[in-house]
């Protein structure tokens, strides 16, 4: 298979700019001749709908939740990057494509990442018209703080709830399509497969997830914007029902999965606490901003403390190890995810771990209040530290947090040209669901930025180019390819409720998540993960004999909903070890213990790997084909990583 990236010709600068006229468009009068199925309404599913619609396609949006406003696109926290140069302290359009190059650890395309910075500075514009309240500076302009990976100051916030705010306003311009009847809602809906005809998508079969209805939806193109498949790990900052299911079952019937086992681990998250937890809370990297991480010098001091013969605050400043302003001086606390991550890692593993289970780092705001004064923290993060109080009941004003990575982003998705177009005609994949912006790493505040583009400002001119060479009459639901698809997923269902075993989703979920998180989480070695595949194979097996799923299909079924879901987890956690196993370097988030270098940094191997590790489903119990697309730089140099 041949992967056309269909990158366009011409300086980078001006390649986005080319291509927008080169594009095919449809006449205005004929877009209410197409309909267009999104799948999703975070920030990438609610923004391509709304402008979409507002185009005049008419649009069906499909969302697992009871509304657009709980996807999980509200949680995000910290801010969205833009290169508006506000603070005058020298960013640009160029610098934020080469921070995020850089951070991605050069696994990502030149193309789409200069473009994503590029209108990363309409996306403000649009967000302030649509009443985002950003934070603003004392005389009314817009403020922006730091995030790690950059030297610069381009983060826009709303206080410690970025994610909600921009949802809100893409909800907004959603809601207003649905009122003028250009948007069609349908919630509590979860697509479970993908329909084609004559090799192209043509729309979806989903199951209400309220009377367990299977029902077929027809349209002209569908786009996926389903988010990342962090639930895998079981415990992840992710929302419990975000799942991997309908970019799985287009990945069955042909659509690449491209670089999955690129998995981000966050630094700052509270510690795992106990067997009992279903998930992690993410404390917002914006808090490196003020807070500086640390843990005792030695051992023995953080022995006494987890012992709690010791108060973290008696500790004296040569007590303490700020190993991360320590070992990288230019960067300090603000370093990418994955190098913050690997070294509270280390730390803890050398025993200097804080909390009772050895697994948690200090981030600690005395000498910014000291600086500062509390009320101005707590005005810039106010909200996250009584979130961290109501759940650890410490006062984080009075004593350090404690923190430690969790897995949070999935870098990894389907496999998509520059114009957002999976390798299937007429499918399309924007936002976490997709690979193509943040290769090995993602940086803070780059996931809304990345979102709100996709759904803005790349699919509404994408699309048409399809479109335009497209057919008005549409597919009915009647076509033998629909009712071949629902029976499938009728099937599937059956098989699950008729296996009766013993033990619970939950227990097989918690089972692959720990495979994963000890053998493919936040380090890899071959020998572990040679050991995962087999161990996953084995539980996959199990699962399948003694799964026990309650009710039936023809009724809310919660129950029912997760098995599903988990199936497709051991499939794709499978395919995870398998690409980080062939890929015999460290980069980014991937980082295989073998390769590494004498300071314990990612060593990539850009001659025989870098590319996009595209994998094509070839059948049950099949090992799947390997496709490559290499990536030519052109505008950076590729360089080992150094953030000191």
């Amino acid at each position: 298979m041949n992967l056309e990236s269909k990158i366009p010709e011409g300086p980078l600068s001006e390649k986005w700019t080319n291509h927008k006229f080169n594009v095919k468009l449809v006449n205005p009068a004929n877009k209410r001749k197409y309909d267009i199925i999104v799948v999703g309404t975070g920030l990438a599913g609610a923004s391509a709908a709304a402008s979409l619609a507002e185009l005049g396609y008419n649009v069906k949006s499909f969302c697992f939740q009871d509304s657009p406003r709980r996807a999980h696109s509200i949680a995000a926290q910290g801010g969205i990057n833009a290169a508006k140069n506000y603070q005058n302290d020298g960013d640009s359009v160029f610098r934020l494509f080469y921070d995020t190059i850089k951070g991605g650890d050069y696994r990502s395309r030149e193309a789409n990442v200069y473009r994503l910075a590029q209108v990363s500075v309409n996306i403000i514009d649009q967000c302030v018209a649509q009443g985002v309240p950003f934070a603003r500076e004392y005389g009314g302009l817009l403020a922006n703080r730091s995030f790690g990976g950059a030297q610069v100051s381009r983060t826009f916030y709303a206080r410690g709830q970025t994610g909600q705010q921009l949802l809100l306003g893409a909800y907004s311009a959603l809601s207003r399509q649905i009122a003028n009847g250009k948007v069609e809602l349908f919630p509590r809906t979860e697509m479970l497969d993908l329909v084609m005809v004559d090799g192209k998508a043509k729309g979806i079969v989903a199951r209400n997830l309220v009377t367990g209805k299977i029902e077929s939806h027809s349209a002209h193109a569908v786009v996926l914007a389903t988010g990342g498949y962090g639930n895998v790990f079981y415990l992840s900052t992710n929302a419990m029902g975000s799942n991997v299911t309908a970019a799985w079952r287009a990945h069955k019937k042909g659509a690449l999965m491209a670089n999955p086992c690129y998995t981000q681990i966050h630094p700052t998250c509270i510690p795992v606490s106990g067997d009992h937890q279903s998930k992690l809370t993410l404390m917002s990297e914006s808090l490196r901003n003020d807070g500086r991480v640390w843990v005792p010098a030695t051992k023995e001091l953080a022995e006494k403390i987890r012992k709690k013969e010791i108060h973290p605050n008696d500790l004296s400043e040569d007590e303490r190890d700020y190993y991360l302003e320590r070992k990288y001086p230019a960067f300090g606390n603000l370093v990418p995810r994955d190098v913050a991550s690997r070294n509270a890692k280390y730390v803890c593993d050398e025993g200097r771990g804080v909390n009772e289970t050895g697994k948690a780092v200090y981030l600690d705001f005395r000498d910014a209040i000291k600086r500062d004064g509390e009320d101005t923290i707590a005005s810039k993060y106010g909200n996250l530290f009584d979130m961290y109080k109501q759940i650890t009941g410490e006062n984080p004003y009075a004593q350090p947090m404690k923190i430690y990575p969790a897995v949070h982003y999935t870098m990894g998705g389907l496999w998509v040209d520059y114009n957002l177009k999976t390798n299937i005609d007429g499918l399309y994949a924007t936002g976490e669901s997709n690979f193509s912006d943040h290769g090995a790493n993602r940086l803070g505040a780059s996931a809304l930025m990345q979102g709100l583009a996709d759904g803005y400002f790349v699919i509404p001119y994408t699309i048409g180019n399809y479109l335009a060479g497209e057919k008005y009459e549409k597919v009915d639901t009647d076509h033998e390819a629909f009712k071949a698809a629902e029976k499938e997923v009728k099937d599937n269902i059956d098989k699950l409720l008729s296996i009766k075993g013993s033990k619970s989703v939950d227990h097989y979920h918690k089972e692959l998540g720990k495979i994963m998180w000890d053998y493919c989480g936040m380090s890899r070695t071959g020998e572990g993960l040679k050991k995962a595949k087999e161990l996953i194979k084995d539980l996959k097996v199990d699962f399948w004999k003694n799964v026990k799923v309650l009710g039936s299909n023809e009724e809310f079924n919660s129950s029912l909903e997760k098995a599903s879901r988990v199936s497709d987890f051991l499939e794709l956690g499978e395919l995870m070890v398998d690409d980080a196993l062939h890929r015999e370097e460290s980069c980014g988030g991937h980082f295989r213990e073998e390769h590494q270098t004498p300071e314990g940094e990612a060593k990539r191997n850009d001659e025989d790997f870098a590319y996009v590790a595209a994998w094509e489903y070839t059948g049950p119990e099949k090992p799947e084909t390997l496709h490559k697309e290499q990536l030519i730089f052109e505008n950076v140099k590729l360089t080992q990583r150094s953030y000191k």
